[in-house]
């Protein structure tokens, strides 16, 4: 039983790293037509298999390592990265049975904490004041959208009464939660972008301040791991979103159309929005998000009190 939920999760790995790489393509593309020009058109028929041609060029590329880093980190914090990015993937509700566990919210929290490691040590292991600015803005950020991420999954909880993924799917067969909280599913779709370090929120590689901010010491296959663990967490923020607010059942074709929706809205957000302002950034997450998200979670807490009362 344990090879076989072995087998299956490296065939999920192995399709979320294929879907990350048509995902780039499909980013390519749509800021190409947001900017009136064609995407990449000229690798394979419409540009298919640019992708491959991408992860070829920078896998051959050589290796550089700057001679003041400190090397083990330097190394191992892109590898980390990407495998944080892979192994939260665990908790999506597959009704095969890939890894079963009633705590994945949870797990799903340890996880987005456990990527803020591998940005401060890739910041700080390249021994440059530019990554290292870079790793701090990006830590800070990450940690303070974390807070209402935290927050506003926990009003969901309160709503649901269980720690499970699955169970999202039972509460909303005759409705989606997006229609009974749309500020929340607007406030979860903001913090999605700030903690996977997109436009308007991309401060941790803000290139017009900081030179690219904290993976400005890397090159080849570590740029390339750093840059597919970021997309690989943008395809899982879609699939939760859509499993959270939007209905979650895996096994329908619409649940993956609803999915690429929002993986389409993350590249929108980037082709239409200007950067914020980094403090203005930070007073977005603990004066805006944080009172709403908290209000929310009283709320709920009481309606969830208040039915319980009148169901005794």
């Amino acid at each position: 039983m344990s090879l076989f939920k072995l087998s299956s999760y490296l065939i999920l790995v192995v399709f979320v790293l294929v879907a990350v790489a048509f995902l780039t393509l499909l980013e390519r593309k749509i800021l190409g037509y947001i900017q009136i020009r064609k995407g990449p058109n000229k690798v394979g028929y419409m540009g298919l298999l640019q992708p491959f041609a991408d992860a070829v060029k920078l896998f051959t590329k050589e290796q550089t390592f700057p001679t003041l880093s400190n090397f083990i980190p330097y190394y191992m914090s892109p590898v980390f990265s990407l495998f944080v990015a892979l192994l939260v993937w665990v908790v999506m509700p597959y009704d095969m049975g890939l890894v079963s566990f009633n705590m994945n919210i949870l797990f799903f929290l340890c996880c987005t904490s456990l990527g803020v490691y591998s940005t401060m040590s890739a910041g700080w292991a390249s021994n440059s004041k530019y990554a290292l600015l870079g790793c701090l803005r990006a830590v800070a950020q990450t940690i303070s959208y974390e807070v209402s991420l935290a927050l506003i999954l926990l009003s969901m909880l309160f709503l649901v009464g269980s720690f499970d993924l699955s169970v999202f799917k039972v509460f909303q067969r005759y409705t989606w939660f997006c229609f009974i909280s749309i500020p929340l599913s607007l406030l979860w779709f903001a913090s999605c972008l700030a903690e996977t370090n997109r436009t308007p929120f991309d401060f941790a590689e803000g290139e017009s301040e900081l030179v690219s901010g904290f993976n400005t010491e890397y090159s080849s296959g570590g740029f390339a791991l750093i840059f597919m663990a970021e997309y690989a967490s943008i395809l899982f923020m879609s699939v939760l979103y859509t499993i959270l607010f939007l209905g979650s059942d895996t096994m329908s074709a619409l649940f993956y159309i609803k999915a690429m929706l929002i993986g389409y809205s993350f590249v929108w957000v980037r082709g239409t929005l200007p950067r914020f302002r980094y403090d203005k950034l930070m007073y977005l997450a603990w004066k805006s998000f944080l009172p709403v998200a908290l209000n929310y979670c009283m709320f709920f807490m009481g309606l969830k009190i208040l039915f319980e009362m009148i169901l005794t």
